[in-house]
């Protein structure tokens, strides 16, 4: 009893770090980028100036 307590516990915790190590290499390998300015977007900085 106490034995398949301990073997459920310790697949569960494993299970939970390979899920967090996939997580956290995914973010890793999101590229990053900023979104360029809409028209209307430069056409008003260009009006502020």
């Amino acid at each position: 009893m106490i034995a398949t307590v301990i073997i459920i516990s310790i697949v569960f915790t494993l299970g939970i770090l390979a899920l967090t190590l996939f997580t956290i290499s995914k973010g890793y390998s999101y590229k990053h980028t900023v979104d360029a300015k809409s028209p209307e977007d430069q056409q008003e900085q260009l009006e502020n100036k």
